[in-house]
């Protein structure tokens, strides 16, 4: 494990602590698991953003892939 030396806005730790002494948990422990859920969140973020930009790179070719498509002269 490594050690980490943060500063905590006081209504933050306030708050924190208020929490803390309700669900029973280690401070320490609630940081991690604050730190593992906000990383899981970032992470989907930017799994979004990068498949959505490379919707919009696909998304000319598909158009005009489907218009030839569309004029194909199908013959019975």
């Amino acid at each position: 494990m490594k050690n980490v030396s943060l500063k905590i806005d006081d209504s933050i730790f306030g708050e924190t602590e208020k929490i803390l002494s309700r669900i029973k948990k280690p401070r320490n422990r609630y940081i991690n698991e604050a730190i593992e859920y906000y990383n899981r969140l970032q992470r989907r973020l930017l799994l979004e953003k990068r498949l959505k930009t490379e919707s919009e790179l696909v998304k000319n070719d598909s158009m005009k892939v489907l218009k030839e498509f569309e004029e194909v002269d199908y013959v019975d």
